[in-house]
Formats: structure tokens, C-alpha cells, sequence
């Protein structure tokens, strides 16, 4: 990929090493072979509006080659299923949750009792319940999560379309439609799955917000985009090892997609620890100390 600006080039990217193309440039042009070697590759194409968030996503149409079996699963899934990973979904996000609000140094505990109260499709919407608590403790009592705001919301709007690409990518490339919800039921929304899988990951990205705006950056320009835009090369940990969030993504919609065909499959998701967020910026701390962490919250 070749980028310009007023015919001049100021940089190159090899395809095989994009993930995802996240455009909020106002006036960019795209080259038709750009938009058919990256749909090729997997890899989507991510519209973005004035605020940061996405407004549409180019996604390609053949994505694996299980994917009929896949699918039909997918589609044949019954409800209760569909709780029940939903369930493993939200409690993976608030124990993220909880492990964020350590690593930044606020208290936790009320967050990290909230998990146990989860329970199949999380029908006490506990999600909701944690999000409240959570935002004031890391952010203050007058920060607000307004999608529709510039500031920390838009640093993390941007974050967010960082990990919702991936996540789609993904997803599509295990055989699964982006459109076919386990919970978010929002009928104007074609990446409803998209949405419920990247939950687990989106306290990643408030991490490094955080960070950010504790050293003043609250704005979202070419410096805070380049921090942002390398989440997916940092580190997090699974039980299998460690690996970069863009593996662990890969990992949970491979396994979604597995347990689609057979219904057994467990959802590969990551630790949840203050200790495995710390290494998203430690890159000395290795993924063994990282785990031996875990108590320490």
C-alpha cells in the first residue's frame, strides 16, 4: 500500500501486514486494486466519521473454506447457547475491567465482585451495571462515555475501530457473518457479532487512553494514533502462551467458529489480570511473570 498526499509519497506498508485499514482522513482516495489485494488478504476496510467511529466496513465476501458448515451452525444456534457464550463474554470484560482499574491504580474490588453476579445472557444486564462504575473510577466522576464527544471519547472511539477491524477480519476469516449476534440486537447495525466478540478487549484500549491522558494527550492527532494504531502488536496471554491481542483475537473467533460446527468447544479468552495488562506496556515482563501477577489484585 502506497500512501500520498498531494502526489507526493510519504510512505509504503506491505499488504500482508495490514489488518486492517482504518480511513478518518476527510478528502482520502482509495485505488480500486488497494480495496481488491486488501479484500484478498481478509482484511477490512474501515469507514470512519468525524468522531472516530465507524461508519461503514468493506468486507470481503469468500473467507474460509468451512465456512458453509460454519455458518449453518452459527445460524442454527439456539438461544440458550448463545446465553451461555455471552455469559463467558461479559465476564471476560468485566474481569478485564477490574484488571484495568489495578493497573491504573484505582480500586477494584466493587468491579471484580460483579463478575459472580453474571449469569446466562447476562439477563440482570450486569455488563451495564459495571460499565457505570467502571467509567467514573477510571476516568473521574465528570467523565461521561459519549461516543458522540471529541477528547478521551474520541481517543477512544479510535482505539475501539482499531480492535472492532480486527475482530472482523477475524471473525470473517474463521467463516463466521459479522452480522449475526450472540446478544447486541440493534437492527441498523451490520457488525452485531463483531460488537459481542471484541467486548473482552475494549478495557486494552482504555488502558493505554488512560496512560495517555494522564501525560496530557487528549486529542486525537498523528502521535496518539500511532500509539493506538500498535495495541495489536502488543502482547496479552492465553493459556496456550503468549502472543500478540492480534493472535488473541484470532484464537477466540477461531474457537466461536469451532464451537458453531460442534457445540462444545470452550471460547479461548484471554487472562484477566493486572499483571497481563502491564506488559501491553513492559515489554521486558514476560508472560510467566505476567501470570504470576494475577493474585496481586
Amino acid at each position: 500500500m502506497v500512501v500520498k498526499h498531494r502526489d507526493e509519497e510519504v510512505g509504503r506498508v506491505a499488504l500482508d501486514d495490514i489488518s486492517g485499514l482504518i480511513c478518518t482522513a476527510h478528502g482520502a482516495t482509495y485505488s480500486n486494486n488497494l480495496i481488491m489485494a486488501l479484500s484478498q488478504r481478509g482484511c477490512p476496510i474501515v469507514l470512519c466519521g468525524a468522531n472516530f467511529m465507524p461508519a461503514a466496513i468493506i468486507w470481503p465476501t469468500q473467507t474460509h473454506h468451512l465456512q458453509s458448515a460454519r455458518l449453518d451452525g452459527q445460524i442454527a444456534m439456539s438461544k440458550p447457547a448463545r446465553g451461555r457464550l455471552w455469559k463467558d463474554l461479559v465476564k471476560s470484560k468485566i474481569s478485564m475491567q477490574a484488571a484495568a482499574l489495578a493497573l491504573c491504580g484505582k480500586r477494584n474490588a466493587h468491579i471484580k465482585a460483579m463478575v459472580r453476579k453474571v449469569r446466562a445472557a447476562d439477563a440482570s444486564n450486569v455488563e451495564g451495571q459495571a460499565a457505570r462504575a467502571y467509567w467514573v473510577t477510571i476516568f473521574g466522576r465528570e467523565f461521561r462515555r459519549d461516543p458522540d464527544s471529541d477528547g478521551v471519547n474520541g481517543l477512544l472511539n479510535y482505539g475501539y475501530a482499531i480492535i472492532r477491524s480486527a475482530v472482523a477480519r477475524h471473525l470473517m476469516a474463521a467463516g463466521l457473518h459479522p452480522g449475526i449476534p450472540l446478544h447486541h440486537s440493534n437492527d441498523g447495525n451490520p457488525m452485531r457479532l463483531v460488537d459481542d466478540v471484541m467486548e473482552p478487549f475494549r478495557p486494552i484500549v482504555d488502558c493505554v487512553v488512560w496512560r495517555m491522558h494522564e501525560r496530557g494527550i487528549n486529542d486525537v492527532d498523528a502521535n496518539s494514533k500511532r500509539v493506538l494504531a500498535v495495541l495489536l502488536a502488543q502482547n496479552l496471554v492465553l493459556d496456550s502462551g503468549v502472543s500478540p491481542v492480534s493472535l488473541v483475537i484470532q484464537r477466540l473467533c477461531i474457537s466461536l467458529a469451532q464451537y458453531c460446527v460442534d457445540g462444545e468447544t470452550k471460547l479461548e479468552l484471554p487472562h484477566t489480570s493486572k499483571g497481563i495488562l502491564g506488559a501491553l506496556w513492559d515489554d521486558d515482563k514476560s508472560g510467566e511473570d505476567a501470570i504470576k501477577e494475577e493474585g496481586d489484585d
